[in-house]
């Protein structure tokens, strides 16, 4: 089954006719390690999901790169500024493994929200899920020491731990890789 038509069920029911029309407006394709989804200054606005892959969201202050998210497979993913606002994105989202995408364009995602009124439950609770996702991420940034935004990721996402480099992982968490190497030890 599609995995958009997947995780859409996590959030509401969808009529057979609905997921009917998704699948005909999804895109699915395949990228390399190191390809780009979205470039900061682009305007993409898509969902999408991986089947199969990992990516990892990123922008540049003062001429490094600063992680602000890393997704895996069976998630719903997005760049906020241009899905929701139709502007260009601040972020870079790169694929950090060889990946299988399904994507839908949110131009085509409003037709089928005016077409079949579920959708529109579906799209509200996602939205309300990115909500609390980044309020969370925000406290943590401001509340949480490095060791427990660690220990959070730990948490939270597991398997990241495995599959990312050590400098990616201490960039998001907001410390060097060398803090990163204290707190791995304890």
């Amino acid at each position: 089954m599609n995995p958009i038509i997947q995780q859409f069920k996590r959030y509401g029911f969808l009529s057979s006719e609905a997921e009917t029309a998704i699948e005909e407006r999804t895109k699915h394709f395949f990228k390399k390690k190191h390809d780009h989804f979205l470039k900061s200054g682009q305007v993409l606005s898509s969902y999408f999901v991986l089947e199969k892959g990992l990516i990892r969201a990123y922008f540049y202050r003062d001429g490094k790169e600063v992680n602000t998210w890393f997704g895996e497979e069976n998630q719903i993913f997005g760049s906020i500024l241009p899905v929701y606002t139709n502007r260009p994105s601040f972020e870079n989202i790169q694929f950090l493994e060889d990946s299988e995408v399904y994507a839908i364009s949110v131009e085509d995602l409003n037709e089928l929200y005016r077409m079949y009124p579920e959708l529109n439950l579906i799209g509200r609770k996602i939205a309300e899920e990115v909500c609390v996702i980044l309020e969370e991420r925000s406290i943590s940034l401001h509340i949480e020491s490095a060791s427990e935004r660690y220990q959070s990721l730990i948490r939270l996402q597991p398997r990241l731990l495995t599959r990312i480099n050590l400098g990616h992982i201490a960039s998001y968490l907001g410390i060097t890789q060398e803090t990163l190497s204290r707190i791995r030890r304890y």
